[in-house]
């Protein structure tokens, strides 16, 4: 194999693609191509290389480093994956399929020591996290870290199939889930398999505008 075969990301993109279970023209859509895009590019080599805000969304959707996709040797993988769907801070919102909304370069400090194949970025929704968590806030979830343990933590969880950030601790089988917000009412405790933890809030991003 030549050097420039080991190098041609378009073996490993169509693999993670298919990996993936998205199409060609789905994921086109989602980085603001036409549906034909990337299709041209595995299958017919046009254009001869991504676009770097392409690569960097790529990279953010299917979870790996830029260079796979032909990014930079050595380049820092700092940009986290955006979902386009809302963990609720209020009554709770349903959540969709993941969805990409594009993808945000994050502080290398704050990525440190967590695996970025397991972060993701979500906005929170309504007030009841409130001092710590507003409206709009973008929240850093890791999904490796998936056991509340009994002093509890922030964590993002689907809860009758609605997904809402809330405190969250778990001690003796039994979940205790509640709102920051003490205007908000009780959560009656539940057993522990009935709540799905999709991963802990471990950093925020406000806007003040």
């Amino acid at each position: 194999m030549s050097a420039m075969e080991a190098s041609d990301p378009r073996p490993a993109l169509d693999a993670l693609i298919a990996a993936r279970g998205v199409g060609y023209a789905a994921l086109s859509r989602m980085i603001g191509r036409n549906e034909a895009y990337l299709q041209q590019f595995i299958k017919r080599g046009t254009p001869r290389s991504l676009a770097e805000r392409d690569r960097r969304l790529l990279a953010a959707f299917l979870r790996v480093d830029e260079e796979v996709l032909g990014g930079p040797p050595g380049a820092m993988p700092l940009a986290i994956r955006r979902l386009d769907v809302a963990a609720s801070a209020g009554p709770g919102g349903l959540a969709e399929d993941d969805r990409l909304a594009g993808s945000m370069v994050i502080d290398p400090a704050i990525l440190a020591g967590r695996d970025r194949a397991r972060l993701s970025l979500l906005p929170a929704r309504g007030d009841s996290m409130l001092p710590l968590i507003h409206d709009g806030d973008m929240m850093l979830v890791d999904e490796n870290d998936r056991r509340p343990g009994g002093r509890g933590g922030v964590y993002v969880v689907r809860l009758d199939g609605a997904l809402v950030v809330k405190r969250v601790g778990i001690k003796a089988g039994q979940a205790t889930i509640a709102s920051d917000n003490p205007d908000f009412p009780p959560i009656a405790p539940r057993p522990a398999g009935e709540v799905e933890v999709v991963g802990r809030v471990v950093w925020l991003s406000r806007s003040l505008a």
